[in-house]
């Protein structure tokens, strides 16, 4: 079995490397993404199992990022499960991550025990 390639989108240097750290250590691959434009750019060249999504990143914030990835004409890029991130969870309601098409998410500061479970469910 192919080892699960998840994309981290996140501009936090620290949060991004330490992130990175903790799924490699679960035997995930890692591709990384500092902004919205990149994320577009790993979906289309990359074959992800998942992303985790910062919502607060720049150029194209992950919402953003999210609906795009949902709207894709190719099913495989359009249904790959995201996990949304973000340090201001009380500035969106349940609902917009759902209407954007998040499958999960994890508030900041990141419990590493929930992410590692939450990665492990959906992807």
């Amino acid at each position: 079995m192919a080892t699960p390639t998840v994309l981290i989108a996140e501009d936090s240097s620290v949060i991004l490397n330490l992130t990175k750290k903790i799924l490699e250590n679960q035997k995930y691959a890692v591709v990384l993404a500092k902004n919205g434009a990149e994320v577009m750019r790993q979906v289309q060249t990359q074959h992800l199992d998942g992303i985790l999504m910062d919502i607060n990143i720049p150029i194209q914030n992950g919402l953003e990022c999210t609906r795009q990835i949902r709207a894709h004409q190719d099913p495989r890029i359009a249904s790959i499960p995201i996990i949304a991130v973000t340090g201001n969870a009380d500035n969106y309601s349940e609902d917009d991550f759902k209407a954007a098409g998040v499958n999960a998410y994890l508030p900041k500061p990141l419990d590493f025990d929930r992410l590692v479970k939450t990665v492990k469910e959906l992807f």
